[in-house]
């Protein structure tokens, strides 16, 4: 009986304790202001006029068969290459139910170095 005491006593004083304050959440992107969110990066377009909003289509005839075509739930990656460069297509919807146009394109060398995505566009268009 001596040790029920302290131990119920210990118990109703824990209990009393209060908790710590949970931490702060962070703000969810719905919540954020505006300004919080870094600027689109412009991405400069001059030379690329051949193959931005362009479709699959003209993609081969300008630059023949695709040395990949992978196609993913919103869109697709098409890549082609050559000797001087290896471009990657992407490719989304355009608008709904629309056909699938070029949005964005990579450049580089096989080795992984970045090249200018209009000079790529030229040299693999010359081909």
């Amino acid at each position: 009986m001596k040790l029920v005491l302290p131990v119920l006593m210990s118990i109703a004083v824990a209990g009393c304790a209060s908790a710590p304050a949970p931490a702060p959440r962070p703000q969810t992107p719905a919540e954020r202001p505006a300004s919080a969110f870094p600027g689109r990066p412009v991405l400069e377009k001059k030379g690329l006029e051949a193959v931005m909003g362009k479709d699959i289509a003209t993609l081969k005839r300008l630059f023949g068969e695709p040395r990949l075509d992978v196609i993913e739930v919103y869109g697709r990656k098409m890549q082609f290459s050559g000797k001087a460069c290896v471009l990657d297509a992407f490719l989304y919807p355009d608008g709904k139910g629309g056909s699938e146009i070029v949005t964005h394109i990579d450049a580089r060398r096989s080795d992984g170095a970045e090249v200018d995505r209009a000079a790529c566009v030229e040299a693999l268009s010359r081909r």
